[in-house]
């Protein structure tokens, strides 16, 4: 039997005890504003870990910046206020690895219609999670 790629796919689901999802990001123009691939936010009991495959990967976990190159990863444990981004103009890829609750909070997401600060937040909310307002600080 031959496994098929994991490209774009998630492996696990809410059922699992964790799932992994190899997903890429197309970068952008240079020098401009991060492109938050997911908003400043936390997880209350769900730790999160990225791997970097190819490209560029910046994670913002708590006030500490990391940036991670092709072969390197990162876990946020939970509780810890993050997010991330393609630091770059060139093309990532990366596998994130969650728990359950945070598989079902991005599938929530991408099936929303409606996302209005107020609708994201309550997604965040029912998921164990919450969206952040960005610390001055950083």
């Amino acid at each position: 039997m031959q496994a098929p790629p994991l490209a774009g796919k998630t492996m696990g689901s809410p059922d699992s005890s964790f799932a992994v999802a190899e997903w890429s990001d197309p970068g952008g123009p240079a020098g401009e504003r991060p492109r938050f691939i997911a908003p400043w936010h936390v997880h209350h009991r769900d730790d999160e870990a990225w791997y970097v495959l190819e490209g560029q990967l910046s994670v913002q976990s708590g006030s500490e910046r990391i940036e991670l190159s092709p072969g390197c990863g990162v876990l946020v444990p939970r509780g810890t206020p993050h997010t991330y981004w393609n630091p770059g103009p060139e093309r990532t890829r990366y596998l994130l690895m969650m728990p359950p609750g945070i598989l079902r909070l991005i599938q929530r997401i991408h099936v929303l219609t409606d996302r209005s600060p107020a609708r994201l937040a309550a997604v965040f909310e029912q998921c164990d999670s919450a969206l952040l307002d960005w610390p001055a600080e950083l």
